[in-house]
């Protein structure tokens, strides 16, 4: 006999327990919650209530003569999981498990679940999209960009598991400038085969056709400024100017055949670059095929060059939807004139304008959106006077075609896209899609910095994806040899991929997501502590026991030999996986699935630091602690599996 949720299982009878208690001792008194909390330490039991304190005064007595009379109405002879209730603390209840019953529960389940222990679904499976990673086709994933692929990635391993019909989507955001601006420098490059990886080398078009338009444009900035004897901005424009020049000089040092047959190719135009771009930005959203040929051979390019990293750090997409053909099949114009046709869009100077505000105050929804009253929600630009969109326009059309499809929609975006997102949603409820707005979820996070390095993707300046990974494996290598030696070089290189990978994904999952991740490599790979190699090390010394077990019986394992404070510590932490998992899927929270990991492999190595488990006293101790091992095996790699991060065998 097994169980889905253990723990809940002892919750349950810990909860009817109080309540019949309550019934005979109380039978005046109503109350339709009996909350139980887990105490501050266990030895103040698995699960404690405070309803004493909180009703005392109702019945007229104190709250620990509250408590005492309880206790004794309290019969637990129907009940196998509760041992005891106990009256402490000034009136508390505090419950203590039957540890012989709940170990048996405990183990048996993750043994008889298996790879399913802990992944309780839910009662209301839904269809939820899922929007992650959506970086611009202009450089390569960057270690600020795989945050987001690594948290999206661990929301729909978390919401499959939960039972949930999970789509995974990448927004490929084509149109702008910046996809113009590789498009440009791509063109006069001659159209090239790819050099290298193909991301990498979009990434390198970009950022020095960027460079050479900004120090053209600031020269003749700088020179107009001159000619009409108008000083004022001239030294700042020169500060820029100087700063751009630097950054020329350290992309012709890293890419000199680009950078210098893309110079050459600039100093002979006669035309404005500025103005090409913003002419060939404007062929594409009008859907001319010249532009939209050459746009998206360049996007396709950087994006063969995604999959590629991606695949590595195993993470993969079901759908790959292109802002442009939002615009090009008339979704966009068609919400736009819709929007026009409400009481919130307003011209000024060429230039439309949703009044988010209006809006909100309209259909009263600062309540629902988190808002003050007194909070006044900036405008929001649907179109340029050239008559282009925005992205948040844009993205009206792209969210109502995900809610054709999905229950709940989940963008994973950065908090400095908190605005974007909140106006978005009153766009929706503009256009009458409220219920809609109410079901789309902005999964906001941090940033992710290496101390001593500023990014900046238009200067070139960021840390590939790709090489943090190389970097991850190849330390991995190093700490793998040094503690397993004799393994076989083919498996050595095995395991520091799965390690290196591993690694990499935790850093950045582990950190609540809403406060920044500082990224050090002494802390991302470290065996001994709080990382990924630490958890996959303690799964690959939990199989290592169990694979020198014998392989006959010794008896049957005896849970009540299972008497040591840290053993119960194990069995309690492995028990509420399931509870602690719930919580991290229908929260959102990968971050407390890592915390949970890591709490039981601190348990583990305490454990196995101090008591024998295959030569333990007697054979049923030894069998008892081989199932305690193996639960152990178990849970952590369900959690690690949430993660996206193998759990080897053997390290």
């Amino acid at each position: 006999m097994f169980s889905v949720n253990p723990f809940a299982d002892f919750r349950d009878e810990c909860s009817n327990v109080l309540r019949d208690a309550l019934r005979r001792s109380y039978p005046e008194l109503i109350v339709s919650v009996t909350p139980l909390d887990l105490p501050p330490n266990s030895r103040f039991g698995q699960l404690s209530s405070s309803i004493c304190l909180e009703h005392a005064r109702d019945v007229g007595t104190s709250p620990l003569d509250m408590a005492k009379k309880i206790v004794g109405e309290i019969d637990l002879s129907p009940y196998k999981l509760v041992d005891s209730v106990k009256a402490e603390g000034g009136g508390y209840l505090n419950f203590y498990a039957n540890f012989t019953a709940l170990s048996s529960l405990t183990v048996e389940s993750a043994k008889g679940l298996d790879v399913e222990y802990g992944y309780v679904k839910s009662a209301k499976p839904e269809r939820i999209i899922i929007e992650h990673t959506s970086a611009n086709p202009t450089h390569p994933l960057h270690i600020g960009a795989a945050r987001n692929s690594v948290l999206g990635d661990s929301l729909v391993r978390l919401l499959e598991a939960r039972g949930h019909k999970v789509y995974r989507h990448y927004y490929m955001d084509d149109v702008g400038r910046q996809s113009t601006m590789v498009a440009y420098g791509y063109v006069e490059l001659g159209r090239p085969e790819p050099e290298g990886k193909p991301d990498h080398f979009i990434g390198a078009i970009y950022s020095v056709t960027n460079c050479l338009i900004e120090i053209e444009r600031l020269k003749s900035e700088i020179q107009r400024r001159r000619e009409a004897s108008f000083s004022e901005e001239i030294d700042r424009l020169q500060k820029e100017l100087d700063e751009w020049t630097s950054i020329a000089v350290e992309l012709e040092g890293k890419y000199p055949k680009i950078f210098n047959r893309l110079l050459d190719a600039l100093k002979e135009k006669t035309e404005d670059p500025e103005l090409e771009v913003a002419r060939l930005n404007r062929e594409y959203e009008a859907g001319d095929e010249e532009a939209k040929g050459l746009i998206r051979e360049v996007c396709q390019i950087c994006l063969d060059g995604f999959k590629q990293t991606l695949g590595r750090a195993g993470i993969f997409f079901d759908s790959w939807d292109w802002e442009s053909n939002f615009i090009w099949n008339g979704d966009v114009s068609r919400y736009l004139e819709k929007l026009k046709r409400t009481p919130y869009v307003f011209m000024t100077e060429g230039v439309l304008e949703l009044d988010g505000d209006k809006v909100a105050q309209a259909l009263n929804l600062k309540g629902f959106l988190g808002l003050r009253e007194d909070y006044e929600i900036p405008s929001l630009t649907l179109a340029r006077a050239d008559g282009t969109t925005l992205y948040t326009t844009r993205d009206v059309a792209y969210s109502i075609w995900k809610f054709n499809r999905a229950d709940r929609v989940i963008n994973v975006v950065g908090m400095e896209q908190k605005l974007a997102q909140l106006q978005l949603k009153l766009a929706l409820c503009a256009l009458g899609y409220v219920d809609e707005a109410k079901r789309l979820t902005h999964f906001e996070y941090n940033l992710v910095s290496f101390p001593g390095y500023r990014f900046s993707s238009r200067r070139g300046r960021y840390i590939p994806f790709d090489e943090v990974m190389d970097e991850a494996i190849r330390r991995a290598y190093e700490e793998v040899s040094k503690r397993s030696p004799s393994i076989p070089e083919e498996e050595k290189r095995k395991i520091s991929d799965l390690v290196g990978i591993g690694a990499v994904r935790f850093a950045l999952v582990e950190t609540d997501p809403t406060k920044p991740v500082v990224f050090t490599w002494d802390r991302v790979i470290d065996f001994e502590r709080n990382s990924a190699p630490y958890l996959q090390y303690s799964h690959a010394r939990a199989c290592s026991i169990l694979r020198k077990a014998p392989k006959t019986s010794r008896g049957e394992a005896d849970y009540s030999l299972l008497k040591e404070p840290l053993e119960h510590e194990i069995i309690f932490t492995v028990a509420r996986f399931p509870e602690v998992f719930i919580d991290a899927a229908d929260d959102l929270k990968p971050n407390t699935i890592a915390d949970f990991a890591v709490s039981l492999a601190d348990k583990f190595n305490a454990f196995y630091a101090k008591y024998p488990v295959i030569k333990a006293e007697s054979p049923g101790l030894s069998q008892a602690r081989l199932g305690l091992v193996d639960a152990v095996r178990i849970a952590l790699r369900n959690t690690l599996r949430l993660l996206g991060i193998e759990a080897p065998e053997r390290m």
